[in-house]
């Protein structure tokens, strides 16, 4: 029998519980009884059990791909699956539900934000349990309780100025998807025989538990998003859980559908073979292109002539980026998937009309280089937004989608997949990564997972770009003599040599950038954030997750 535990740490360790389940967490939000119940538990644990081996294999494999890399190493296609990529297949016909994408928001899970976008008029939804959600307890457990609300249809909201937000009826909604997190990512707070089980299985194993047969019923899946894979053995292991998840479910084998996100520099090796370990249920690929540009500067954080200059002229303009944006759509519509462009992250800029202006004009320029270039769906940060984009794909793809837009002239080698990027670095590029990284981390620490910050909604995702290239900066300007030509360390554009003498500066001035902090997500924890990021910008290697080690600070 499992442990008994203080009651103020959610007393689950009862009879009821699955032996060798243990719930090590803070008393958790009202409703967690009905989420955590005996039989969901039990699936937990069954889970873990079963694939709990084979994640540590393909995180262990993670380490010594990267390891390659460090050593010189460049990534390439696989030998292995040639003919794999040279055959011809499809994956399974997509679902009536999943035809028309062409318009996707995301964000976190909480009541409110489940209902706006439930409502937005996007073509979809994907509540993000990931980038956007910082993981406390109560956050998951609450997520979890608002979208099987939202399947059932009861969920409300009332704000604590009185606001009432409720759902429109089923047919206006959005299609529901859900984003669980990344195979790398434990969830501490529950534990089967001594072992955390991997925060993947908790977000997808609880979701599907609840509402598979509600959405089932209403031809809606369930739907999912899944993060940050990195080999199609990953790809296999989602496709071997959710099989099983079925099979205990009752559901028919396929029914859970599936979007991978390409977000890391391997997977984009692998597009083929990631569809095809999935092709009985796989809907699409998405374009991931902040978490892509983060992964970038991780593959190649021991090569100095990858560098690449501030974020914001990593644009999608680039030629490694547009390589990888026109092989997903070339790949993609040759198998019968989807092939979803990327996000718009900024936010309508009130009370400036010209800024506002062109914020909105960048937004058109990118979802028109989506829709031309092929892809068949797009997603947005922010409801204001989706007009814009539905817009620019309804005048330029009248259909539900675009995939007899094949991209036959399309030629794309490991070489333009890794080419080095031309740019400089600001200092206001510079001291820009820092705000955002704090502002983030703070916020991030206090709760919140998704944060506006100069007009751009910032998630883990783009918060870890600024954090990979202050460590990337750093670190490449103080390589060993001999490793460096003299005079050719790296420097902003105006001369400054980029050292921690630089980065000591930005901390000193960023008071004065942040003001008031008490109007700031997780200002009380603004301090706390700057420890964090300077203890990882020193590192001698470049951490893999920033969430990995501020998880630890979390509940």
């Amino acid at each position: 029998m499992a442990e008994q535990h203080d009651p103020r740490h959610g007393s689950r360790n009862g009879p009821q519980v699955p032996p060798g389940v243990e719930i090590k967490a803070p008393a958790g939000p009202d409703g967690q009884d009905s989420i955590l119940t005996p039989d969901a538990l039990a699936l937990l644990a069954d889970l873990h059990r079963r694939f709990e081996p084979r994640r540590q294999q393909r995180l262990a494999a993670r380490i010594e791909r990267q390891a390659f890399y460090d050593a010189g190493g460049l990534p390439d296609f696989r030998a292995d699956t040639a003919a794999l990529r040279d055959a011809d297949w499809r994956v399974a016909p997509l679902p009536a539900a999943l035809l028309d994408r062409r318009v996707e928001i995301t964000g976190p899970v909480d009541p409110k934000m489940v209902i706006n976008a439930l409502n937005s008029g996007a073509n979809c939804y994907m509540a993000d349990f990931e980038d956007s959600t910082a993981p406390t307890w109560g956050n998951l457990l609450a997520g979890q309780h608002a979208l099987r609300d939202a399947v059932a249809g009861t969920l409300s909201f009332t704000s604590e100025a009185g606001k009432a937000y409720a759902l429109k009826p089923f047919a206006e909604q959005a299609v529901l998807m859900v984003r669980p997190r990344g195979w790398h990512l434990d969830e501490k707070h529950l534990r089967v025989d001594g072992a955390p089980i991997a925060g993947s299985l908790f977000d997808a194993a609880l979701f599907c538990f609840h509402n598979a047969d509600v959405l089932a019923a209403k031809d809606r899946g369930p739907y999912l998003y899944l993060p940050k894979l990195q080999s199609m053995e990953e790809a296999q292991l989602w496709e071997d859980v959710l099989g099983h998840i079925e099979q205990v479910l009752g559901l028919d084998a396929g029914r859970i559908k599936v979007t991978v996100l390409i977000e890391t520099l391997p997977a984009v090796f692998e597009m083929d073979e990631i569809l095809h370990a999935l092709r009985g249920r796989i809907a699409g690929l998405n374009c991931g292109r902040w978490d892509y540009v983060f992964s970038y500067i991780k593959t190649f954080r021991a090569h100095r002539d990858r560098v690449l200059p501030e974020r914001g002229q990593v644009t999608m303009t680039q030629p490694f980026l547009r390589a990888y944006s026109e092989l997903l759509i070339q790949t993609c519509h040759r198998r019968g998937a989807h092939a979803m462009g990327g996000m718009a992250a900024q936010i309508p800029i009130s009370g400036d009309e010209q800024a506002n202006a062109v914020a909105l004009g960048k937004v058109r320029a990118d979802k028109l280089r989506e829709v031309t270039a092929g892809h068949d769906g797009t997603w947005v940060a922010h409801p204001a937004l989706i007009p814009l984009a539905r817009e620019v794909f309804d005048e330029r793809m009248p259909g539900k989608h675009q995939q007899d837009v094949l991209r036959a002239e399309v030629t794309v080698t490991r070489d333009d997949l890794i080419k080095p990027s031309l740019g400089t670095i600001t200092r206001a590029g510079f001291e820009g990564n820092v705000e955002v990284c704090v502002r983030y981390l703070a916020a991030w620490l206090d709760g919140n997972g998704c944060v506006p910050i100069h007009h751009l909604m910032e998630d883990a995702a783009t918060a870890e770009i600024a954090r990979a290239q202050l460590w990337s900066w750093l670190h490449h300007a103080r390589l060993p003599v001999g490793q460096v030509p003299p005079g050719e360390g790296l420097h902003l554009d105006d001369g400054t040599p980029v050292d921690f003498a630089l980065l000591e500066r930005a901390f000193i001035g960023l008071p004065a950038r942040l003001g008031d902090r008490a109007r700031l997500p997780g200002g009380s924890r603004i301090n706390e954030a700057i420890g964090v990021l300077d203890r990882l910008t020193h590192a001698d290697t470049l951490e893999d997750f920033l969430t990995l080690p501020a998880y630890a600070r979390l509940d």
